[in-house]
């Protein structure tokens, strides 16, 4: 394994470090304030750390002003990282050498297929449908691009099934090439995937927890395959999966819904619904934001540690 895959020397070990790692392709919303409550609340329950990554690598979708506005959300709402912020965007040297070492182990192999070439092959009936979209059927596999071709990179899953005890979902468990398919690891212009960058920084920064929506449950199981393949040595993190808040129209908030963004005047006000989503009271809605997380991180300690 490259060295550049375990850096940044990561701090002293602790018995936790949990995380929040939003998108900043638009404000923080109330779903995203309940994810980052509850991946909060969980890591101060258990005594340990609470980091924040901004996942930013894709420079289209993601802008400086709105990750910054995103850091001062959270600071509004109380919701203080311990430890510099991780900015994805300044690692892409780690999340190269993490694909070249799959790549020496010839288990990356390039692609041209796009998302809307799969989508119309789902549309048509040629391709099934799985836990992220269409299941990828091997076509650049069995017949790779040209060497002159832009392509991307995806990664062979293995075909043993993957399995987890979820913390607040209990097992999942999937045969990845049924559910999903060969997934996408580096884009054809260079962007690298979400689950490559998820599971090398995880690795990088002593992750042990992860707490966050359950839209990435069925995600779960290709993010530890991957963390076998790169990271052998370690156990991947544990995790746990928060329920969604829904819009009026039975959707979950997102920005892509144009969920409405958070409004830090009343910081007050959201993190008290955020907490009673998550089934949290307040004792004294007229607590300080500090006393009324300390209080919350108590109650979460009596109902959800495992």
């Amino acid at each position: 394994m490259s060295d550049t895959l375990r850096q940044p020397t990561p701090p002293p070990p602790a018995p936790y470090i949990g995380r929040f790692a939003p998108t900043p392709s638009g404000e923080l919303h109330l779903g995203s304030l309940v994810a980052a409550l509850g991946s909060y609340l969980d890591a101060k329950a258990h005594g340990g750390l609470w980091r924040l990554r901004l996942d930013d690598l894709d420079a289209a979708r993601c802008k400086p002003a709105t990750a910054w506005c995103i850091v001062q959300q959270l600071a509004d709402h109380g919701l203080a990282p311990d430890g510099a912020v991780i900015w994805q965007s300044t690692r892409t040297a780690h999340y190269q050498a993490a694909f070249d070492h799959l790549n020496a182990a010839a288990e990356v192999y390039r692609c041209q297929c796009t998302r809307n070439t799969l989508r119309a092959a789902l549309n048509a009936g040629r391709v099934l449908d799985g836990v992220a979209g269409p299941i990828y059927p091997g076509t650049c596999l069995a017949h790779p691009p040209a060497p002159a071709q832009a392509a991307g990179g995806r990664w062979r899953v293995p075909p043993e099934a993957i399995t987890l005890n979820d913390r607040f979902l209990g097992v999942i468990s999937q045969v990845l090439p049924h559910t999903l398919g060969d997934p996408l690891l580096r884009r054809s212009d260079g962007v690298f995937a979400y689950h490559l960058a998820e599971v090398v920084d995880n690795q990088a920064y002593r992750i042990t927890d992860v707490v966050r929506g359950a839209d990435l449950a069925s995600l779960t199981p290709v993010q530890i395959a991957l963390h076998q393949a790169l990271f052998p040595d370690s156990p991947p993190p544990r995790y746990g999966h928060l329920p969604l808040v829904l819009g009026a129209d039975g959707r979950k908030l997102s920005k892509t819904n144009q969920a409405k963004p958070l409004d830090s005047r009343k910081a007050h006000q959201n993190l008290i619904e955020a907490a009673q989503f998550l089934s949290l009271t307040p004792p004294d809605k007229g607590w300080p934001i500090d006393r009324l997380l300390q209080d919350w991180a108590t109650q979460w300690a009596a109902t959800r540690l495992s």
